[in-house]
């Protein structure tokens, strides 16, 4: 839903604007929180719909489904950890390189930026004025070389906070599709309708969490995350009872 304008002039006012510009940049947690918290249902989930498939009893669904849950999750929070390490490194790398660059030949970074401005409008004066404002603090000369060279947004990545996010989503999402396994006196095909009703509910839950926080329609996305977290989990019935059906398994 669209702001009304009398909802936005209170952060737009000019001290509001300052305080906020003058904040660090902060690591965006929710992207690692929605990665893990899908793929974990998805992952217990398809173990379970494979389970069901094939045959097997809810035991064996039970205790494959928390290996993989702790498996996956650990191995997920590890990729993402190397990933995001890899891109603060990346990050470090020209940053140390955009330094002695302007150490190097001052001038032929000096002309890099004033080529940026330039296709951002900026001619004559205006434009020389701008490329000695921006080059007269090395700091911020790196950072707009960064930004509108490269396109990298230094400070944003913190790879041990987007690890345990990815890996608390993981274990605490995926968890839910395995309570009715845990529940003592229930029929299997109970169990199973059970799970796939909490992690149909995870999923949709999941969709209209992002689009709460994206300012996206709330159905469409809840509708759309619960089509692939369905498709995912069908894959694996329909694998299940394959293998049941050609080699007896169960």
């Amino acid at each position: 839903m669209p702001h009304r304008r009398e909802d936005l002039e209170p952060e737009h006012r000019p001290e509001a604007v300052k305080e906020r510009l003058s904040r660090p940049a902060q690591a965006n947690s929710i992207p690692d929180a929605i990665l893990g918290g899908i793929d974990g249902c998805v992952t217990t989930f398809a173990v379970v719909s494979g389970a069901f498939g094939a045959g097997f009893s809810p035991t064996v669904a039970l205790v494959l489904g928390f290996a993989n849950l702790l498996a996956d999750g650990f191995s997920m929070a590890v990729s993402n950890y190397e990933a995001s390490q890899a891109q603060q490194e990346h990050i470090d790398s020209v940053t140390r390189g955009e330094y002695h660059h302007i150490n190097l030949i001052p001038e032929g970074e000096r002309e890099e930026i004033r080529q940026i401005f330039r296709t951002k409008g900026f001619e004559g004066e205006l434009l020389e004025r701008v490329v000695e404002t921006l080059t007269d603090d090395h700091d911020i000369w790196v950072d707009t070389m960064l930004k509108e060279e490269h396109f990298l947004q230094p400070g944003g990545v913190n790879p041990l906070r987007a690890a345990l996010t990815t890996f608390l989503a993981f274990i605490i999402v995926g968890a839910m599709p395995l309570l009715p396994y845990a529940l003592p006196g229930l029929d299997a095909a109970t169990q199973f309708l059970a799970s796939l009703l909490i992690a149909a509910a995870m999923f949709f839950s999941i969709g209209m969490l992002k689009s709460l926080v994206y300012h996206r329609p709330m159905l469409r996305s809840g509708f759309r995350t619960l089509l692939m977290g369905g498709a995912a989990a069908g894959l694996a019935f329909i694998s299940g009872h394959l293998a049941h059906a050609l080699f007896g398994l169960g």
